[in-house]
């Protein structure tokens, strides 16, 4: 099994307890919805509405698959994203934390790239 799937099954549980999650809070002020675009390895959650007639359009979680690698380009969320895929044995060398710039990933104990 290619990575892209390997990593792209876990993230579709996770993000869509989240969503739920969301939906079922009395404090809930926007409509959410998920995105799964397996083959070409993307995944986000995002809240989406208008409110006083402004476009409101946000994104919780966005991670990207590519090069082997899972990257966490958007993480809103309060335990992170990377922990739970820690918990789905997704290793720490193929977890990038990509919302940071290299240069501060070197401090983390994920990938770099």
């Amino acid at each position: 099994m290619d990575k892209l799937r390997k990593y792209g099954d876990p993230i579709k549980p996770i993000l869509t307890e989240y969503n739920e999650l969301a939906n079922r809070s009395k404090k809930k002020k926007y409509k959410t919805c998920l995105i799964f675009d397996e083959n070409r390895g993307h995944y986000l959650w995002m809240s989406i509405d208008c409110v006083n007639e402004q476009r409101i359009n946000n994104t919780h979680v966005h991670v990207r698959i590519t090069n082997d690698k899972t990257y966490i380009e958007e993480d809103w969320t309060e335990e992170g994203i990377a922990t739970e895929l820690l918990s789905e044995e997704v290793p720490k060398e193929d977890i990038v934390l990509a919302f940071h710039s290299p240069e501060t990933r070197k401090f983390t104990e994920f990938a770099i790239v």
